[in-house]
């Protein structure tokens, strides 16, 4: 990879530029207080402007108003009209369109397709304030606003939607957004540098249309298209799927296998005839490399197109399976994808953010507050994060559930030391009501910060799907000597009381380094720590590309080792999901057991929900395991698909509500496991009659119960999991979103199943006595 022009190299001074705004300007009245006429951009967003790094849009803004340029914001417009998409005139170089940190698909409905009641990214939490596919609607209705001016959509709806998609919300495969939004560019992954650059060339005078070499960059262009005559296509079933192997000639042959040929070679040379001279080239191992990377910059590798993966489930599988291989920026190539006349275009993906470019973006004069027309509104998300720090960006997990790696990108960018501090030294110095605790230092994985690969040239080269599935890369660094030097210095700032870690921790990592996990436990867990092992049971994990359970085992060990040297009781609080393809009834029963053996009470369960683009959703989809070559006869992934399934597996996350016995006695019944219906302590759930004693005594009697919520997903920190939350007991709501006929014996209807108080164990967190917090990253 080339090393990119730095993000901030061409910036005019700061005497030559406008001032920082307060705020990004939302209404006329503020562009006028700042002396504009007009905007030079205007970004559209589904979510409430808070002026904050981790929300996409102010992000965007700080960014492109550093470059020079005037950007206003339209947040959360009426969509059923154009007006509110005039209200800042037009722009004079583009619109930048996004559907906001999440998905809005994923952002307005559950796991069961049903309709959310609430919104943590708008005031007061108000439902219903952004559309489906928002953005498509968005970008429909800025070209209605003022035809001509260019559109630009961006931000993880778009991003995982750039080629054609399963849509779990239809239930069929779509289009790409290009084609539905009819936006001139998208932008995927991390947009800083394919934006500054697009920005910069519009300005310029160049059409938006005849932009075409930036990398994640995505657009239509007609059928057959080539940047120039050197390029060259390669069909991806070609690709992906080994073609004939030619014999390999026998370099101690003394002769050559076609005799005719063989004739003609030692034939008389004809009278004044030149010697043909063929020379021998020895390419070192960098020269051979270096050309193979030439190679690839000009080829263009062919998806199947969307008719034949719209009704093909065996070709989507495979173009999932390409689009994944080709994620790393040191290796990708194009891909071009046709969707009737006209093909879908897509550049590699970005090349990562240096360090000092990462404290750059974050450096920016943020306002860190929602922006004042808000009032005293309460915005469920800002709360979230208000007091916490994002310090790195991407993770090379690989789980196929997540979205993390199709956007952020499998390659960790983290920021410096300096930055990060002094950004703890702002908050306690200009946040609101802060009390001395920081709830997060994290990202999308809380112990990556600064961990790569060993060799630049190895990284380049690679092209794995996870770095640490099915075990850790020996090129893997995994050494946490950087981030134990990071917490320490934190905690050590004047005035900050505690340091927890609120995002999800990467165990398998952690115990490579246990003194990492002893400055963890000892200093910055506060009583529950959260963890995600998803799963018990080996065939599944292996559907996620998640470790076994195993290395929970091991990281509980040392938890509790260094917990008790520290003199402290705690907890790990681990979380799981329910019908997960490759997750089978007999699965969630053994996980279901697992629980009850471990005596958990799970208040946060998950239900699978396929997103755009992540290789599980190509296996709910199709069946398949996008992991391995994808064939007609490769392996055929077994997935919950139905209501009563889907129902049937959360339940078993949730064994002891009493709302959840009647599905799991059916389900076992139909299992064949009626044995594991009862009132002794070996029984999973009682036998029948039980439901309303119990749910009174339940609704009578509650102990609080202690909550470890976690952040709403973002495009800062995109999670890739959607959590469907349970009804709390006690402590405040989390924020979860990214939310056979065997016979057992019966218990008369008219005696209730009520377990010997001396017999019920309690358990793990209903032990706990814990003060509702502020809610964490």
């Amino acid at each position: 990879m080339t090393s990119p022009a730095n993000l901030f190299a061409n910036v005019p001074k700061r005497s030559s530029r406008a001032p920082a705004a307060p705020f990004l300007p939302m209404s006329r009245a503020e562009m006028d207080k700042l002396g504009w006429d007009s905007c030079d951009i205007i970004l559209i967003t589904g979510d409430a402007y808070i002026d904050h790094p981790s929300f996409g849009m102010a992000l965007v803004g700080r960014l492109l108003e550093a470059q020079g340029y005037r950007v206003g914001i339209i947040s959360q417009p009426d969509w059923t009209s154009v007006e509110p998409f005039r209200a800042l005139g037009k722009p004079n170089l583009y619109w930048g369109i996004t559907a906001g940190n999440m998905d809005s698909m994923v952002n307005r409905y559950t796991a069961d397709r049903k309709i959310r009641s609430d919104d943590a990214y708008t005031p007061d939490g108000a439902p219903n304030k952004r559309p489906d596919r928002a953005v498509t609607v968005y970008c429909q209705r800025a070209r209605e606003a003022f035809p001509g001016v260019p559109v630009i959509a961006g931000s993880i709806e778009a991003s995982l939607r750039r080629i054609a998609h399963y849509d779990y919300w239809s239930d069929k495969v779509r289009r790409s957004v290009l084609f539905e939004s009819k936006a001139d560019l998208v932008i995927f992954g991390n947009a800083e540098r394919a934006l500054i650059d697009v920005t910069r060339r519009i300005a310029a005078g160049e059409n938006i249309k005849s932009i075409r070499d930036l990398r994640g960059t995505a657009f239509l262009v007609p059928q057959g298209w080539l940047p120039d005559e050197e390029w060259t296509v390669h069909n991806s079933t070609r690709v992906d799927v080994p073609g004939r192997i030619d014999k390999q000639p026998n370099p101690y042959a003394m002769a050559l296998e076609d005799p005719k040929q063989c004739a003609i070679d030692n034939a008389a040379p004809e009278p004044d005839a030149q010697p043909i001279l063929k020379p021998i080239v020895i390419m070192t191992r960098e020269e051979r490399q270096a050309a193979a990377r030439e190679k690839a910059r000009k080829t263009v590798v062919r998806l199947p197109s969307f008719d034949t993966v719209s009704e093909d489930p065996v070709m989507y599988a495979h173009a999932s399976r390409v689009f994944h291989l080709e994620s790393n920026p040191g290796n990708a190539r194009a891909l071009v994808q046709g969707h009737g006349d006209r093909d879908v275009w897509l550049n590699p993906p970005p090349l990562p953010l240096a360090m000092d470019e990462m404290d750059n973006v974050y450096d920016l004069p943020y306002a860190r507050a929602p922006h004042p027309s808000y009032g005293k509104a309460h915005i469920p998300a800002w709360e979230m994060i208000r007091y916490s720090v994002n310090i790195m960006r991407g993770c090379f997990g690989g789980c196929t559930f997540c979205s993390i790696t199709e956007h952020e990108g499998r390659i960790i960018q983290s920021r410096s030391e300096p930055s990060i501090l002094r950004e703890i030294e702002l908050i306690r110095d200009t946040t609101k009501n802060f009390a001395g605790t920081i709830t997060d230092l994290g990202g999308p994985t809380a112990n990556m910060y600064r961990l790569a690969c060993k060799e630049k040239t190895i990284e380049e080269s690679c092209r794995r799907l996870s770095c640490v599935y099915p075990t850790i890369c020996s090129n893997l660094g995994t050494d946490h000597s950087k981030l134990i030097s990071l917490y320490r210095k934190a905690r050590a700032i004047p005035g900050i009381k505690k340091i927890l870690i609120g995002s999800g921790l990467r165990y398998d990592l952690a115990v490579r380094s246990p003194e990492y996990v002893k400055e963890l436990v000892t200093h910055h867990v506060g009583g529950l720590l959260k963890i995600a092992p998803e799963h018990t049971e080996e065939a599944t994990l292996s559907k996620m590309m998640k470790p076994g359970i195993g290395a929970y085992d091991e990281f509980k060990a040392l938890f509790d080792k260094y917990s008790k040297e520290a003199g402290k009781k705690q907890y790990l609080i681990p979380y799981f999901i329910a019908a997960h393809p490759g997750s089978t009834d007999e699965d969630m029963l053994n996980l279901a057991l697992w629980l009850k053996k471990n005596n958990f009470h799970l208040d946060q369960v998950q239900t699978f929900t396929p997103t755009p683009m992540a290789m599980a959703t190509t296996m709910y989809h199709s069946g398949k395991n996008p992991l391995h070559k994808v064939t007609e006869d490769s392996e055929v992934v077994e997935t919950a698909k139905s209501g009563k399934t889907r129902k049937l597996h959360k339940a078993f996350l949730r064994y002891y509500d009493p709302e959840n016995w009647p599905v799991l006695r059916e389900g076992l019944r139909r299992m064949g496991r009626g044995d594991l219906i009862g009132n002794g302590e070996r029984h999973l759930v009682p036998a029948q009659g039980g439901e309303e004693a119990a749910l009174q005594q339940q609704r009578g009697d509650r102990r609080p119960a202690p909550t470890a919520p976690m952040g709403p997903r973002s495009d800062a920190a995109p999670k890739g999991r959607v959590i469907e939350v349970a009804p709390k007991r006690g402590a405040e709501r989390g924020l979860e979103r990214g939310r056979a006929n065997a016979r057992s014996e019966r218990v008369p209807a008219s005696t209730p199943f009520m377990a010997p108080p001396s017999k019920v164990k309690p358990s793990i967190l209903s032990t706990i006595k814990a003060k509702p917090r502020a809610g964490r990253k």
